[in-house]
């Protein structure tokens, strides 16, 4: 299996043997709706740029003889549309642009746009007389409405139609936002601002050439604001019918594991692949649930390459696209909402479908953000809201790892990496959790100020715990895992990559404060029956390695744990 990590082109996935996941089935679904423009956002590295590619190729005309070559033996190929190979196909892609100013921004769109229309023109260029002069009138031109209005007055002196491609039409913009830039952002965007003349040009084109309309991104940040501008295209971003669009079906990741040279226990692959990797939903009463593609492919290329797990469950890339969560917390409010998600490991909303810039830092925009970044999604709902959750151990690790970040921050945490290191080989390897409880009180809970202990409570340390146990990928620490006999505050299963950690823990965690010491003999005679019980559960009757602790921490400055 050659896998196609951080290949977007669809061509090269085809003609050159690559894995591709037959979503072609959906360029069928795509035509059957009732609006021909159409708006489509998913997290980053969802798969969206192939995706666009797959489109591109099926209708471009210039690729209606290899049509048997490219889509042979997939479902689009066995059953093709009559607009198949019909279009013009003009792609423009707005990622990357110079946002240190208005003028840096305007001048690089406007390249953009024109280098994107050279090379549509060149493509077709037996259907047009003199691209030489249209392209040297087009960069006399001021303003990015009229380069667009030229290249649509010339396809019009042809038979044929324009099917629209926009990948990463809110980059930019995310990127201004996140600098906090209103004034900047306004600019652009509303009335006589270059965006908007832009988006008004193609809704104008509309009205003659331009067919149909494919426009994706990572949030709805310009929807709000384009309004009037722009207010012809139908958001399928929670359409149940797309659902399974991009990212893998459970299917579909056993197929891939069917089609990897794998010799271990595929069902325990599964499982592994599931908990890490799986759990997007985007509308509630969707009938499964998505893997994240990116990471999928970074997993089995790393075994490919290796022909052993991956070091780290999440490459790098999606890493450094995750870091904008910290330049999202700009104010107190956001930052007590994400504190409140990494405890609940999720909130209780209502997910907001056009977003204005004057309202970004509103809660439910803040936690709509979230959702549209991959970060959150759709768990089911509550009290007629829609509950939020975390999809998948990967990204909860994203989440403690923001959260350690924060409070070595905040109170200037400083400690040898080694130090953590050894506490946690500790765990896994001598059977005992005391170094680690004893770094965690020295290092952290001693930094943290008397006013933080106000809020603080067993929720709150446990993330703490979490978030400094996850350092070693020793363990997946889980919380409130269920068995038949309760919810396990906190059970320490090793990490698939490290089957030779020798114990797995089963923890039960309680807090009190300061002035309710005198309840700590009630708390310890309830914690011992607590994992007496947990330990007569049915998954753990068999397990000799299984070891347990009652954990009582009173304050930030004391605790017992007991260790059997």
């Amino acid at each position: 299996m050659k896998t196609p990590y951080g290949i977007s082109s669809f061509k090269t996935l085809r003609e050159e043997g690559y894995l591709y996941i037959d979503k072609t089935k959906y360029i069928e679904v795509l035509e059957n709706l009732n609006s021909k423009y159409l708006f489509f956002i998913r997290p980053r590295r969802f798969g969206k740029s192939l995706f666009l590619s797959t489109l591109a190729h099926y209708y471009d005309m210039r690729f209606k003889q290899a049509f048997d070559r490219l889509f042979g033996g997939l479902y689009i190929g066995e059953n093709p549309t009559k607009l198949r190979n019909d279009y013009f196909v003009l792609e423009l892609d707005f990622s990357a642009l110079n946002t240190e100013s208005k003028a840096a921004l305007e001048r690089t769109f406007k390249l953009r746009l024109i280098d994107s229309i050279t090379g549509f023109l060149n493509k077709y260029s037996e259907f047009f007389a003199d691209i030489s002069a249209l392209q040297d009138r087009m960069k006399e031109m001021a303003d990015v409405g009229s380069i667009l209005g030229a290249l649509l007055e010339s396809v019009k002196k042809t038979d044929k139609k324009i099917y629209l491609i926009i990948d990463e039409y809110d980059h930019f913009a995310n990127d201004i936002i996140a600098m906090g830039d209103g004034a900047f952002y306004k600019e652009i965007v509303r009335a006589a601002g270059f965006v908007r003349d832009f988006y008004e040009a193609v809704k104008i084109g509309t009205k003659s050439v331009i067919d149909r309309i494919f426009i994706t991104g990572i949030s709805p940040v310009m929807l709000d604001d384009l309004t009037s501008g722009f207010n012809i295209a139908a958001n399928l971003t929670m359409h149940m019918a797309v659902n399974e669009m991009l990212g893998f079906t459970e299917g579909e990741v056993e197929g891939i594991i069917d089609k990897a040279d794998y010799n271990g226990d595929k069902g325990i692959l599964l499982d592994e692949l599931r908990e890490n990797y799986n759990g997007y939903l985007f509308h509630k009463d969707a009938k499964q649930r998505v893997y994240n593609p990116d990471m999928i492919l970074h997993f089995f290329n790393e075994l490919d390459m290796t022909g052993k797990y991956p070091e780290e469950l999440i490459d790098d890339n999606v890493k450094t696209d995750y870091g904008r969560l910290n330049r999202l917390v700009g104010n107190e409010q956001n930052k007590k909402v994400l504190d409140e998600i990494i405890m609940n490991e999720g909130i209780v909303t209502e997910i907001v479908t056009r977003f204005s810039f004057d309202r970004m830092y509103d809660q439910g925009y803040f936690v709509s953000l979230l959702f549209y970044m991959g970060l959150l999604t759709i768990q089911g709902t509550a009290y007629g809201k829609t509950k939020l959750g975390i999809p998948n151990y990967v990204v909860k690790t994203l989440f403690w790892e923001y959260f350690q970040r924060k409070l070595r921050e905040q109170f200037n945490i400083q400690y040898k990496t080694v130090q953590l290191a050894k506490a946690n080989w500790e765990i896994a390897f001598d059977g005992t959790l005391k170094p680690f409880l004893d770094f965690i009180g020295s290092n952290v809970l001693k930094a943290l100020s008397n006013r933080d202990l106000i809020q603080f409570d067993e929720k709150y340390l446990k993330v703490i715990l979490f978030a400094y146990l996850t350092t070693s990928n020793l363990y997946r620490p889980i919380s409130e895992k269920e068995v038949e006999t309760g919810y396990i505050d906190i059970y320490l299963e090793k990490d698939f990559r490290m089957p030779d950690v020798k114990y797995e823990w089963i923890i039960e965690l309680k807090y009190l404060k300061k002035d309710e010491k005198g309840k700590m003999g009630r708390l310890k005679e309830e914690g011992r029956r607590q994992l007496e019980k947990y330990m007569k559960s049915r998954e753990f009757a068999e397990k000799d390695n299984v070891k347990k602790a009652l954990i009582i921490f009173s304050g930030k400055d004391e605790y017992v744990v007991e260790e059997a």
